[in-house]
C-alpha cells in the first residue's frame, strides 16, 4: 500500500470542539484533512473522468440555473479504480460517522461538482430534499482539489439551519434562492474560502449555497454523501425522490436498510474494513 493510500484511511483527529459545532450548526470546515500529493494524485483521476463523461453539456449560456452551477457526475467510484480508492478512504467515513455520532456509515453516493469558469451561481438549498431516507443522519463531505478562494465559488453555510422546516420542500433552482434568500436572512451565513487540503462536512438539512466563479479556472470538487450504515428506505415523498430510490438505492424495499452492492460500508467501528480497490 502506497503512503497516499494510507493517507485516505489514516485517522483523522476531531476536537470535541468540533463535534459541537458540527451539532450546533450544521457544518463543519476542518483544515489539513490531506496533504497536496494525495489531491493532486487522486485530483488528477477524477478530472479525466469528469472530462470524459461531460462532453454532451450544454454552453453555460443555454443551461438551467441548475446547469449554469456546476457540471455533475456521479458515482465515480464506480467508474475508475484510483476514483474508487479516494471514495473509498476510511478517514472520511470516520470523520462522518463521528460527526454524527453513529457506529458507522455507508455511501449514499459520489459527485464530482465542478464549477467552470464563468459558472453560476448555485441557489440556497439543501440537499436532503431529494433523499428518500428514513432519519436526518447523513452528511456530504465536499473535497476541494484545489485552494478555493471566494471568486472560485465555495461553499457559503447557513449557521442552524438545520433545525429550519421552511424550505425543506423547495428543489435548487431560482425558486430556492428566491425564498430562501428572504428565509435565511436574519441567521448567520459563512462563506470564507478553503486552504488547500481544507474538507467541510454538512449535514442533509442544512441550507448551503455557492457563489459565481469568476477566476477563469473550474473549481473542482469531488463529494461524498454519508448515510448512518442501518440508514433505511423512507416512503419517497417528491419526485426527486423517487428517481434516488431507484438510482441510488437499487432494489432496496421501502423499510429496509439501504444495504444495495453499490451502498457499502466506508467505515465502521464494529469491524476493519478490508475492500479490493
Amino acid at each position: 500500500m502506497t503512503d497516499l493510500r494510507r493517507e485516505l484511511d489514516a485517522p483523522y483527529t476531531l476536537t470535541g470542539e468540533q463535534i459541537e459545532f458540527y451539532a450546533e450548526n450544521g457544518y463543519v470546515k476542518l483544515k489539513n484533512v490531506f496533504g497536496a500529493p494525495v489531491l493532486e494524485h487522486y485530483g488528477r483521476a477524477i478530472s479525466e473522468r469528469v472530462a470524459e463523461l461531460s462532453t454532451d453539456a450544454l454552453p453555460i449560456e443555454q443551461r438551467t440555473t441548475y446547469g449554469k452551477a456546476f457540471l455533475q457526475v456521479t458515482n465515480l467510484w464506480r467508474q475508475s479504480e484510483l476514483v474508487k480508492e479516494f471514495v473509498m478512504g476510511q478517514r472520511l467515513g470516520r470523520i462522518a460517522a463521528e460527526l454524527m455520532g453513529v457506529t458507522g456509515v455507508r455511501l449514499y453516493h459520489d459527485q464530482a461538482l465542478y464549477k467552470e469558469a464563468g459558472g453560476g451561481l448555485t441557489p440556497w438549498h439543501a440537499d436532503q430534499y431529494y433523499w428518500p431516507v428514513a432519519t436526518e443522519k447523513t452528511v456530504t463531505a465536499w473535497v476541494p482539489l484545489q485552494a478555493t478562494p471566494l471568486e472560485m465559488g465555495p461553499l457559503a453555510f447557513c449557521r442552524k439551519s438545520h433545525r429550519l422546516q421552511i424550505g425543506r420542500d423547495l428543489e435548487i433552482g431560482d425558486k430556492s434562492e428566491m425564498t430562501l434568500k428572504q428565509a435565511l436572512a436574519k441567521f448567520e451565513t459563512e462563506e470564507t474560502a478553503f486552504e488547500l487540503g481544507e474538507v467541510s462536512f454538512h449535514a442533509g438539512w442544512t441550507f448551503h449555497r455557492a457563489g459565481v466563479n469568476t477566476s477563469g479556472r473550474p473549481r473542482a470538487v469531488m463529494t461524498m454523501i454519508y448515510m448512518d450504515e442501518m440508514m433505511r428506505l423512507a416512503v419517497p415523498k417528491n419526485k426527486n425522490q423517487v428517481a434516488d430510490a431507484k438510482a441510488w438505492c437499487p432494489g432496496v424495499l421501502v423499510g429496509n436498510v439501504i444495504d444495495s452492492e453499490i451502498n457499502p460500508v466506508v467505515w465502521s467501528d464494529a469491524a476493519v474494513m478490508n475492500y479490493k480497490r
